[in-house]
C-alpha cells in the first residue's frame, strides 16, 4: 500500500490554475500527512503538465484526480508519468474499468481510490470487483454542496470497513467542522479544496495563509 491505514491525512485539492499552484504550493512545509490533489477542473484545464508541475514542486503523494470512467490503464499510466503517486476513478464506471484501474494502479505503484459520488451503495459496488481499492472517497459532489439535506453519508464507513480493509477518504465542503466530524466518524483522509473568495464552496480561502491553515487542518484531524 501506497498510505499507511494508521495515520490521518489532508488531502489540500487544487481546483484552478498553474498560477494558484506555483504561487501557494511552494509555502506549504512537506509533510507526509499531506497529499497534494490535482483536482480534475485542474486536469482538464492543465492536462499532464499541471500534474507534473505539481510533483516537481511537491516531493510527497501527488493526486490525480481523473475520475476515470473507462480507459483506465491509459489514464493511470498517463498520471503516472506525469509524477502523480494516486489516481481516482469513478464508483458507477464498470466492474471491469474498476478492476482494471485497480490492477493498473497497483502495476505502477500508484493508490488506487474510488470516489463514490452519486453511488447509493458504496459496499456493493466494492463487493462486484476481484479486489478492493485502496481508498474509498465518500464524496458530497461540489453541485451537491448546496443542497440542503445533503451530507456526506459516513454511514457507509462501518459497512464498507466491516469487509474490507480499506482508507475511507470524506470530501466535498469539507471545512474545520466537517473534518473533525470525518475523523470522528472514521474517516482517514480529509479532502479540503482551496476556493477563491465569493466561490460558493466550502474549503480553504485561496487568500488565506494557506500553510498555517493547513497546519490548523493537521492539527484538528490528529
Amino acid at each position: 500500500m501506497i498510505l499507511d491505514t494508521r495515520t490521518r491525512y489532508l488531502q489540500i485539492a487544487f481546483n484552478y490554475d498553474l498560477g494558484l499552484v506555483k504561487r501557494v504550493l511552494p509555502t506549504i512545509p512537506h509533510s507526509e500527512r499531506i497529499l497534494i490533489e490535482a483536482g480534475t477542473p485542474f486536469i482538464k484545464q492543465e492536462g499532464g503538465r499541471g500534474i507534473n508541475t505539481i510533483a516537481r514542486i511537491w516531493p510527497g503523494t501527488v493526486v490525480a484526480d481523473l475520475k476515470v470512467a473507462d480507459g483506465a490503464f491509459g489514464e493511470v499510466r498517463l498520471a503516472r508519468r506525469a509524477g502523480a503517486r494516486a489516481a481516482t476513478v469513478l464508483g458507477n464506471s464498470p466492474t471491469e474499468t474498476l478492476d482494471i484501474f485497480v490492477d493498473s494502479c497497483e502495476q505502477l505503484g500508484m493508490a488506487s481510490m474510488i470516489d463514490m459520488v452519486g453511488v447509493e451503495d458504496p459496499l456493493g459496488v466494492v463487493m462486484r470487483m476481484r479486489r478492493p481499492p485502496e481508498v474509498v472517497v465518500l464524496h458530497r459532489g461540489r453541485d451537491e454542496e448546496g443542497t440542503r439535506g445533503k451530507v456526506i453519508q459516513y454511514r457507509h464507513v462501518n459497512r464498507v470497513r466491516s469487509k474490507f480493509n480499506v482508507l475511507i477518504s470524506a470530501a466535498g465542503g469539507v471545512d474545520l467542522r466537517e473534518a473533525r466530524s470525518a475523523i470522528f466518524n472514521g474517516a482517514s483522509i480529509v479532502v479540503v479544496n482551496l476556493v477563491h473568495p465569493g466561490d460558493p464552496w466550502e474549503g480553504i480561502c485561496t487568500e488565506e495563509d494557506v500553510a498555517a491553515m493547513a497546519a490548523t487542518f493537521l492539527e484538528t484531524i490528529e
